[in-house]
């Protein structure tokens, strides 16, 4: 005990962390930083989740809205047709169809219609 006394007189800001309230509030702070349920580390990695989460509410949203498009546009028969005709490679009675495909180019979708 006499050793820690004359740390503490050696060091005067030491004497701040001698007292009881100081010690319980230090603990209570780390308690609360990294050891509770509900630490702050548990809540970084939960909030970078939600952020994931929500960022995908939006991808979705906007792909819905796309979709809802080209169904509106499909109601229409002459879009279907064309549809049809573009993606699937249909053609009508007495018709030929030629596809020309160069080398080394990629099939790109067509998303429009």
């Amino acid at each position: 005990m006499k050793k820690i006394k004359d740390i503490i007189n050696q060091y005067p800001f030491l004497k701040f962390f001698g007292n009881k309230f100081v010690l319980v509030g230090l603990f209570f702070i780390i308690w609360m930083l990294f050891l509770d349920n509900y630490s702050y580390l548990d809540h970084r990695v939960l909030n970078k989740e939600i952020n994931e989460l929500e960022d995908n509410i939006e991808y979705y949203n906007s792909e819905i809205k796309k979709d809802s498009s080209r169904i509106k546009k499909l109601k229409n028969p002459d879009q279907i047709e064309k549809y049809a005709r573009e993606k699937y490679y249909m053609k009508r009675e007495n018709e030929d169809i030629y596809i020309i495909e160069y080398e080394g180019e990629e099939k790109e979708e067509q998303n429009q219609f």
